[in-house]
């Protein structure tokens, strides 16, 4: 496996260096950096969320234009940095060949205790930047519960909403999509009760 290069990388010198890797990467600052789960794998807990969500997901954008992407497909968050979520929905004409989404509208990110710190501050922030993007939904591990982000309708500020009941329902109109949060934890167990709001 060849090793990051230290100079600092365009998005396209970061993209042809990636087809040659063994795993996945990240370009952090022009730095290529590891994929979280490359180092560390991905539990069954967030597996299996992820699946779920790319599960109901799929069903229901079928024909829409829109459709949900794995983390092998990067997005662009600055000129110098390309992250992996989890999941995200692109929405648009599907590019044959792209490494990456261009006209994305949600991204989810499935927290586990290795990446909860950077999915909630400093990806989250990346995030909020991203012109096409309309959701931004954090989904816990360790207990029912998701924080979603929406851009409310002029484009500007975010509203966020918070869901721990599993018959609560995410409603996502702009992709003409929904989630339960009893879909998302089908077949999983936790190791506690939600924390209490506040």
């Amino acid at each position: 496996m060849g090793e990051p290069a230290i100079r600092r990388m365009s998005a396209d010198e970061f993209f042809a260096w990636q087809r040659d890797q063994d795993g996945l990467y990240e370009l952090v600052d022009g730095i290529p950096v590891p994929h979280v789960k490359m180092m560390t794998g991905a539990s069954v807990q967030h597996d299996r969320a992820t699946v779920n969500i790319i599960a109901s997901l799929h069903g229901q954008l079928r024909g829409s234009g829109c459709r949900p992407t794995t983390d092998d497909v990067a997005m662009r968050t600055s000129i110098t940095t390309i992250r992996r979520p989890d999941i995200t929905v692109e929405c648009g004409d599907l590019v044959r060949d792209t490494y990456e989404n261009r006209s994305p509208r949600l991204v989810v990110e499935v927290l586990s205790p290795s990446t909860s710190s950077i999915d909630r501050f400093k990806k989250l922030d990346e995030y909020r930047r991203h012109p096409t993007l309309r959701y931004i939904l954090l989904v816990e591990t360790r207990f029912s519960g998701a924080v979603l982000y929406r851009r409310d309708e002029d484009g500007g500020a975010w509203e966020t909403s918070a869901y721990e009941a599993m018959t609560d329902r995410i409603d996502l109109p702009a992709i003409g999509a929904a989630l339960d949060l009893a879909d998302i934890y089908e077949d999983m167990t936790f190791e506690r009760e939600p924390e209490p709001p506040g």
